[in-house]
């Protein structure tokens, strides 16, 4: 007896062991480009060549950080990419607010005070998930020509928030329907109105998807080039329009540690919400898909 327990936990050990090996070795490979922008961003660039990708720097240095920054060209500016990243955060954070909370709202009532044709409403909404975005871009340039916000942050904030609604209507409409109607019904029966049943209900136990939905507008917003591109002049563009004007602008050397060193910038707000926030996205996402 004692000779079987030991074979499977011998096993056991054996098969964690494998599994683990494989785990390793897949998060390697996947954060091998991660690995070697990070590498070449802080070498001098006598040391980049095509044979030393993953050498570590002989003589490591933040130089090409500072340039990427506040001095490398970005098409006939040399100003570095600091403003466009702020850019960015000033489009990011209002778009994800007003997204999220219409998208709460519209889950809210789809579910909680149903209408006649709440489905056919939530089957168009869900639609405008499907929708290239290429597909609307004249629609959307003559629409912000018209009230006046082309090229602009507003514009541009306006834009994400249209095409976010219809993400974050799907994510809270699918968490609102596994809470019992019972709970809304009792407060209606109390004298609770629409905002108030929201406000002291719905919105305290909604934390998951509030993350899910912050996390997914944050990462789609912030790396969106299209719309940056299309829609924005040059003191409201994004960081990614600023870092594809930067790696095309050529004078003289090619410097691929500035290179670096600009996308590394540019990747480092949505890697840290992913590092903080990475298992509340998943805890969300699959609290809300046990109905719907």
């Amino acid at each position: 007896m004692a000779n079987v327990i030991r074979r499977q936990t011998l096993g056991a050990r054996v098969s964690r062991a494998v599994v683990y090996s494989v785990l390793i070795l897949a998060a390697v490979f996947y954060l091998l480009p991660l690995i070697v922008m990070l590498i070449t961003s802080v070498k001098p660039l006598s040391e980049i060549s095509p044979g030393t990708l993953l050498t570590l720097p002989q003589d490591p240095t933040l130089t090409p950080w500072v340039k990427a920054w506040g001095e490398a060209c970005t098409g006939m500016r040399c100003e570095g990419v600091g403003g466009y990243f702020w850019n960015s955060f000033a489009i990011v954070i209002p778009a994800v607010l007003i997204s999220t909370t219409i998208g709460a709202l519209n889950g809210y009532a789809l579910t909680k005070w149903r209408f006649k044709g709440a489905n056919l409403v939530f089957a168009l909404m869900l639609f405008g998930c499907f929708i290239p975005f290429q597909v609307v871009l004249l629609p959307m340039a003559q629409t912000l020509g018209w009230l006046g916000i082309s090229s602009s942050r507003a514009g541009l904030i306006l834009v994400h928030v249209v095409f976010g609604i219809a993400f974050t209507t799907l994510f809270f409409r699918n968490f609102y329907v596994g809470i019992p109607n019972e709970l809304v019904s009792a407060a209606k029966l109390d004298g609770a109105g629409f905002f108030r049943i929201f406000w002291r209900i719905l919105l305290p136990v909604s934390t998951p998807i509030i993350v899910v939905s912050v996390i997914w507008q944050f990462t789609q917003i912030w790396n969106d080039f299209l719309f940056g591109v299309a829609f924005s002049a040059h003191n409201t563009q994004p960081v990614t329009v600023a870092l594809n004007n930067l790696v095309n602008t050529s004078t003289g050397v090619r410097e691929y540690n500035v290179d670096m060193a600009a996308a590394m910038i540019a990747a480092l707000p949505t890697l840290v919400v992913y590092v903080l926030a990475g298992k509340y996205f998943v805890r969300g996402l699959t609290a809300g898909s046990v109905k719907g």
